[in-house]
């Protein structure tokens, strides 16, 4: 358990002094929300879609440091021999992605923190005390599904065919997940389409909560039925991967 705990304590600190974690986790998703809700005009005037916009980008934030921040770092140490080398350490077989998955939920924790706060501060988000708490760790739970992605972006051999994967992955579930508009502006086809990704449903969950109701049940057995489906998904390339 020692040994898991300073694996852990090291990943957090590895993520923290990463600039693309910084700029594509916490800085992007601020530059969107406030350019969309304080320059943009319309909708954002109303109180109720600051607050749907702000789950929004963070649940944006989330998405992209578990595929991005979390897959390519993955990437990157394996094609430098540290993942080899963990292997041949007294570290139990697993714990070393395990480490990292709960490092980056640590990371998440924070980065749910800044933005919430950020909402608060420049829009005057007002939402109750349980509501932001639920909310929170709707979010932080929710993202299990593409931490679990993340990893599988991780077991690519290639760093740069990781990156354009995991954008391609990040941008496309985003937009069509209504992270970034509303999916009624859509055409009806990628409506139907977005009802089904993971990214809709982890903002819908939340954005019930904001709104003063409950996570449906279809929201959480799908995310549920992506979660086991990407840790199937990601265990089975690695082994594949290791019998080569």
């Amino acid at each position: 358990m020692n040994m898991f705990i300073s694996q852990c304590r090291m990943e957090i600190l590895r993520v923290l002094r990463n600039r693309r974690f910084i700029i594509a986790s916490l800085i992007m998703p601020l530059m969107f929300y406030y350019i969309f809700t304080n320059i943009a005009g319309g909708a954002s005037n109303s109180k109720e879609w600051q607050a749907q916009y702000l789950i929004s980008m963070t649940t944006f934030s989330i998405i992209g440091s578990a595929i991005n921040t979390l897959g390519l770092r993955l990437v990157q140490e394996r094609t430098q021999g540290w993942s080899r080398l963990i292997q041949i350490t007294p570290l139990p077989a697993g714990a070393y992605l395990t480490a990292k998955m709960a490092a980056q939920t640590l990371i998440n924790l924070f980065s749910i923190i800044v933005i919430f706060l950020t909402g608060a501060l420049i829009n005057n988000v007002e939402l109750t005390a349980l509501q932001w708490i639920e909310s929170g760790l709707w979010i932080l739970i929710g993202a299990f599904p593409f931490l679990a992605l993340g990893t599988f972006i991780g077991s690519f051999k290639s760093i740069d065919t990781a990156a354009a994967v995991g954008n391609i992955l990040y941008m496309t579930l985003s937009i069509l997940g209504g992270l970034w508009m509303p999916l009624e502006v859509l055409p009806k086809t990628l409506r139907t389409i977005g009802e089904w990704l993971p990214t809709y449903r982890f903002g819908h969950g939340a954005w019930n909560i904001v709104a003063g109701k409950a996570p449906d049940v279809t929201s959480i057995a799908l995310l549920g039925g992506y979660l086991v489906f990407f840790v199937v998904l990601s265990v089975y390339t690695r082994k594949r991967q290791e019998a080569v």
